[in-house]
């Protein structure tokens, strides 16, 4: 049994194998239409979300499978007291496979500890996302025909966004690769990532405060907005939060080859006016989402459609 708790719970190879699975689901749905006949998922999300708890529930209608679970710590029996390993343990009994968001760092892995199914980390704190991080590295791959020597730019919050966390750690394994970190002072990266992760494995960064410096260098430009909830007072929140807005104006200054990704959801840090640009990538991302998802599903249940 296995689970995914980081996007290096898998190999390279396996990554490729798993993406070229998400490929053939985008070409052909009605092969997998029934895969999951009989199987349960279990959401079980501790704090709000929309994309990943309905995209994690549309993959597994869409595999045939059905769905169950909370939206919020509120509705669960974690309001009680319940301790996540207790849950977990009783959701063994009703489900075959499980999501889990947990605002706290490393919950998904006590899950796993304690869990007879397989768990997916679904987003812990500001720690990991390696499911976004699939749908970044499908997208990616589907935009650019490749995985390797290219520049990424990651912009915004890179000290609490646990998107932009769990890409460097998926693209550092892939040659060529390198990194224009963009971000005020009070939001760079934080040293644990960039001298355990880039300086160890001597990958090529530099950092800017400005979005105009990086834009004419880049392939993919990879923006986060500003997350309240990660702040401890609003002052801060409300300083940082409009600190970059990519607009039209910006987009003149890149590639005509670079494409826009956002994890979403944005709220000012890329104007509407962006969205009709054709580099605009970040809605063809969600539905490379449920692609994605339905084949780590599979995956993770050791279901093969022939």
């Amino acid at each position: 049994m296995r689970h995914l708790m980081s996007p290096l719970d898998f190999s390279v190879e396996e990554l490729d194998t798993l993406l070229t699975l998400a490929q053939d689901i985008e070409a052909n749905p009605a092969k997998y239409a029934h895969a999951c006949a009989g199987k349960k998922m279990a959401t079980l999300f501790y704090e709000p979300s929309t994309r990943t708890r309905l995209s994690h529930e549309a993959a597994m209608l869409n595999l045939g499978g059905s769905i169950m679970g909370f939206s919020s710590a509120d509705s669960s029996s974690a309001a009680k007291g319940e301790s996540v390993s207790d849950t977990i343990r009783t959701i063994s009994c009703y489900a075959d496979i499980c999501a889990m968001r947990h605002p706290k760092e490393g919950a998904p892995m006590v899950a796993c500890q304690h869990s007879r199914i397989p768990v997916i980390n679904a987003g812990d704190g500001g720690h990991q996302h390696p499911t976004q991080t699939l749908t970044d590295l499908l997208t990616i791959r589907n935009l650019k025909g490749r995985l390797d020597h290219m520049t990424i730019g990651l912009c915004g919050d890179l000290k609490f966004g646990r998107t932009v966390h769990s890409l460097i750690h998926a693209l550092v394994r892939y040659p060529g690769i390198q990194f224009i970190l963009i971000s005020p002072e009070e939001l760079r990266l934080p040293d644990y990532m960039r001298q355990d992760v880039l300086d160890k494995l001597q990958i090529p960064y530099k950092e800017v405060v400005r979005l105009e410096d990086a834009m004419p260098d880049l392939d993919i430009l990879y923006m986060t907005r500003v997350q309240k909830e990660r702040f401890f007072n609003e002052e801060d929140y409300v300083r940082m939060k409009d600190f970059y807005i990519l607009d039209r104006k910006k987009m003149k200054l890149a590639p005509e080859t670079m494409y826009v990704l956002h994890p979403l959801p944005r709220v000012n840090e890329i104007a509407v006016e962006v969205d009709s640009d054709p580099r605009a990538a970040y809605f063809r991302q969600v539905q490379y989402g449920v692609y994605v998802r339905m084949a780590l599903i599979l995956t993770l249940l050791e279901i093969h459609v022939d």
